[in-house]
């Protein structure tokens, strides 16, 4: 009976963690509240679309011109606004060698939604090393030390029609 009981408790925990919903304030809302970009000014959006975030969801570490920007989850997204002109996002992983970039060069008073995933050398690493372990984790470095992001997210500009659909449904990073 403990054992049974152990058992259903260590399921639950598992479960739990497993839970990606979240409750900030979706895009619409924050737009409302805090308005367009001023003049002069443009705004960056970074989205993570939803999805199975494994046992913990530390999120990924995303930066706008060296700055920090929130961690990015799950199923949330971060904005920044920044003048106009030339603006680099960037992302980095521990454990992981490279670093993602990408160039923005934002016109004042429009908004930049940008969605972010696991680069083709960030899947192939974690899929290997799970199947493989260390060795499969040295083999997939190998196949993947050619790769022309050698970073562990690629960034990918979406038009407003993408946008509105990918951010419908996702919340403001904690």
């Amino acid at each position: 009976m403990f054992r049974r009981a152990m058992l259903l408790s260590l399921v639950a925990t598992i479960l739990s963690g497993c839970v990606t919903e979240r409750t900030g304030a979706d895009y619409s809302a924050m737009s409302q509240k805090i308005g367009s970009p001023k003049a002069g000014q443009s705004r960056i959006v970074v989205i993570r679309e939803k999805g199975y975030a494994g046992i913990a969801d530390g999120g990924w570490d995303v930066r706008l011109d060296g700055t920090p920007m929130r961690s990015l989850k799950t199923g949330t997204f971060v904005y920044a606004d920044r003048p106009a002109g030339r603006h680099e996002l960037t992302a980095t992983m521990e454990m992981f060698t490279g670093t993602s970039q990408y160039g923005i060069m934002a016109e004042s008073g429009r908004t930049y939604f940008i969605l972010a995933k696991p680069s083709d050398k960030a899947t192939k690493l974690n899929a290997m090393s799970a199947s493989a372990g260390i060795a499969g984790l040295v083999v997939a470095a190998a196949i993947t030390s050619n790769n022309s992001n050698q970073g562990p997210l690629d960034f990918f500009p979406l038009d407003d029609a993408a946008a509105r659909d990918a951010i419908s449904d996702i919340r403001i990073a904690d």
